[in-house]
Order: structure tokens, then sequence, then C-alpha cells
């Protein structure tokens, strides 16, 4: 008789019925979460617009490199010709050529053959670039049938944010896996052997992102065994050192433990205490708090 096992890693209780955003979390990601947000700003709160970048629809086509673009140009028929095609043939950088301090051009080029912005800017008619026609017209059975395109199968889908291309702007791009791993080799420079291999399998493994999980998992052991925890106190003014030295004293009494704790100054509205270590969260509401001193009044009349 075949017998199955559940086993449950973790859970979280979420009340769905809150018109809040809600997320799918553990109880650790929780955490993480909370603290993020307690010091952080939203980036819907953030004065700024993200756009996207240029669909074409058929990158073969619109996307070409120097030496299509030349034979594009020296197919023009006249002078004028070639300097409005020139002027619609624009550089561009994918996420891929982006490094850290600045960026390394592929030599690519867009055909910005784009729909216009209504009430700004006319549509771009191909009958005015015939060396641009001919180019496009042999993919003309992707390009006609692609959903991303303007008015005619030659133009690009509607962008409202086309102007923007010309202003300055903020780029970055992602660190590949290698370099992400000698990164995080520099910091450890000097220690085992193992542990510089075992950053290298995360890498070829592509599992980086679970180094933050394993440290923390890690300080949590070293705790336990040295009996020694880190906390935090959130609250949304500053405490005195010397009121939180004996919040220190009080729960290192109360779960006999060498405890350390540190401030940080949000806009909770009471006192919390968060000793993730030992899965520890206290909070006292100003709320609460003035209700139970109501209550001992009422008790002590």
């Amino acid at each position: 008789m075949k017998q199955s096992v559940f086993v449950q890693h973790s859970g979280a209780v979420c009340d769905f019925s809150s018109s809040d955003s809600w997320v799918i979390l553990s109880p650790i990601e929780q955490s993480i979460k909370r603290k993020i947000e307690a010091v952080g700003t939203p980036l819907k709160d953030w004065d700024i617009q993200i756009n996207y970048g240029i669909k074409t629809g058929y990158n073969d086509a619109f996307i070409i490199d120097t030496e299509k673009r030349e034979a594009i140009l020296a197919n023009c028929q006249t002078e004028e010709e070639r300097k409005r095609t020139a002027e619609l043939i624009r550089p561009i950088l994918r996420g891929r050529d982006i490094r850290r301090y600045g960026y390394k051009w592929a030599e690519l080029w867009i055909i910005n053959i784009h729909n216009g912005i209504k009430g700004k800017l006319p549509r771009i008619k191909i009958e005015d670039y015939p060396a641009i026609k001919a180019h496009l017209d042999l993919y003309w059975d992707k390009i006609s049938k692609r959903t991303d395109k303007g008015d005619t199968p030659y133009n690009l889908r509607n962008c409202a944010y086309m102007e923007d291309f010309s202003k300055p702007k903020i780029i970055w791009g992602e660190i590949s896996d290698k370099s992400k791993v000698d990164l995080i080799i520099s910091f450890v420079d000097g220690t085992d052997n193992s542990l510089n291999n075992f950053i290298k399998l995360l890498g070829e493994k592509r599992r980086l992102d679970l180094l933050p999980f394993i440290a923390k998992d890690l300080n949590i052991q070293l705790a336990k065994m040295n009996n020694n925890y880190i906390g935090v106190v959130y609250t949304n003014q500053e405490l005195s050192s010397d009121y939180i030295s004996s919040i220190e004293k009080q729960f290192s009494k109360k779960f006999d433990v060498k405890l350390s704790l540190s401030q940080n100054v949000c806009d909770y509205d009471g006192i919390k205490v968060d000793i993730d270590g030992l899965g520890v969260e206290i909070s006292f509401s100003k709320e609460r708090l003035k209700s139970q001193l109501i209550d001992h009044i009422l008790k002590a009349v």
C-alpha cells in the first residue's frame, strides 16, 4: 500500500479581504519586506516616469548594423533623400550594451519610421524614403502580419514618449552572473576555497539570489551557537540610549540570551521590537497603551 507524505516547509496567513495590495511570501520574506517598507519610498511615490523603450514587432527588419545602414544610404537617389534617411536611422542601445559606468555600443541602428504623436508630430510617410521602403519590402511577409505596428506595416507602433528619446536619461544594465560571482568573491577574498567554490557553483546554477537567505540562516545558527542575538526597535521618535538599554536587559533576562538592540525611527505609531533570530516580534501601539492605562486607572478608582 502506497502512502503519501506531505511536508510543509513554511506557511503564511494572508488576509485577502483588505483593499491593500497583497503578496504571498514566507515569514522571512515578509519580515524583509516590512523592514524595506519602513525605511524606503515606494516607486509609485517617486516623481518620475519610467518608459518601456521601443517595440518594433520584428527587429530583423527595423534594427540594422552599420553595414546595412551604409547600403541603404548608398541606394538613395538624391543627396536630399540621403540626408533625411540618415536622420531617420538612429543609433540604438540594448540592455546588454549598458556597462557599469557607461555603455558599449554594438553599432546597431533602428529605422525610426515612427507613427507620429497626435497633435505634436506627424506620422512618417514611407513614400518619402524609397531606400528604406526597398529594405523593408524584403521583410514584407513578416512586418505585414505583426501586431506591433502603426497605421501601415512600415510604421512602428504608437509611442507617446517618442520625443523623450532625444532627452538625457539614466540607463543601467543587469550585471552578468560571472561578474556577480567575481564581485562577491572579492568581498570574501582570503577565506577558505570551499566558500569560493560554493559561490561559483551558485553562479553556474544561476542561484546567486539565494545568498541573502543562506547568509540569514547562517547568522541565525551562529546566534544560537553563541547565544548572542541582534534586534531592532521600531518607533516614530528617537528613544534614549538608557531606555534602549533597559529593553535589552529585560529581553535578555526574559529569553536568557545576550541581546543587542539598534533603533529605527520610522512612522510606526508605537514601539515594536523585532528579534529575527529568536523569531520574536512584539509591538505596542499607542492606542493599546492608552487603553490599558485607562483600564488600570478605572480599576484603581
